[in-house]
């Protein structure tokens, strides 16, 4: 097994890419930390595992833009599982789909908080516990295809995971001498909508693979980037998004 005896930590797990990544950590013998808000989708995916993977899933409740809500859910992971944490997901997020005359500060400051200040909050936190625990953590922040192109639909989040993207890279840098390794991974249009539980049967994706992607496509692709085969990588951004930036068709 890649990740065994190995933790981690998932955010936004609750639904889609999130789920996914949880169910495929546990496959790989990984104890897993489902963070999500809402406590019923968490619940269902912690049950969901535990029955096929029994005592690998624990589910909290938190509000990632929220430092005290983040200190509060290490804390419980640590306590649970033996007081070190090996893998961070940061994969929560919230979109707009407004443009710049539409868009409300409040709207703007959500979409920032749960996308990018997130990230920020998880990261320091966990990666606290890691230099601690002197662990060889691997941290991986999913961004998005709209993090590298503008889009008429959406405003905050396209900065957000613009944002993701070059945070990325100093975070790999500031966390190399502690032997953590930070990457992200890149989804196009994969599952449903961010905030949506139902893939649109009208949901246009145009890419090179001729096809959807799903959200174990992108688990996959993470856990390759936790596991000792990435082991010289950092700083990077894989992107899993069957072509579709090859030249933005």
């Amino acid at each position: 097994m890649k990740l065994e005896n190995k933790v981690a930590v998932v955010t936004g797990a609750g639904r889609n890419i999130g789920e996914e990544i949880v169910k495929i950590f546990a496959e790989e013998g990984a104890r897993v930390a489902i963070v999500d808000l809402d406590k019923g989708r968490g619940e269902k995916v912690a049950a969901e595992v535990n029955a096929a993977h029994p005592g690998c899933a624990m589910a909290l409740v938190c509000d990632v833009s929220s430092a005290a809500d983040v200190e509060k859910m290490v804390g419980a992971v640590t306590q649970k599982w033996g007081g070190g944490i090996d893998i961070l997901v940061n994969n929560a997020a919230w979109t707009d789909r407004k443009n710049i005359l539409d868009l409300t500060e409040q709207e703007w400051d959500k979409v920032m908080n749960v996308t990018l200040k997130s990230v920020f909050l998880c990261t320091k936190l966990v990666a606290r516990v890691m230099v601690d625990q002197k662990r060889k953590g691997r941290i991986i922040n999913i961004a998005s295809t709209s993090g590298y192109t503008g889009r008429p639909d959406a405003t905050a989040y396209t900065a957000a995971k613009g944002g993701v993207l070059n945070l990325t890279r100093s975070l790999a840098i500031q966390l190399a001498p502690h032997g953590i390794r930070v990457n992200s991974v890149t989804p196009n249009r994969i599952g449903s909508p961010v905030g949506e539980d139902v893939v649109p049967e009208n949901r246009y994706v145009k890419n090179l693979a001729g096809r959807r992607g799903t959200p174990r496509d992108v688990a996959q692709a993470v856990l390759f980037m936790c596991g000792d085969e990435s082991d010289f990588i950092t700083a990077a951004d894989l992107l899993v998004d069957g072509g579709a930036m090859a030249g933005r068709i």
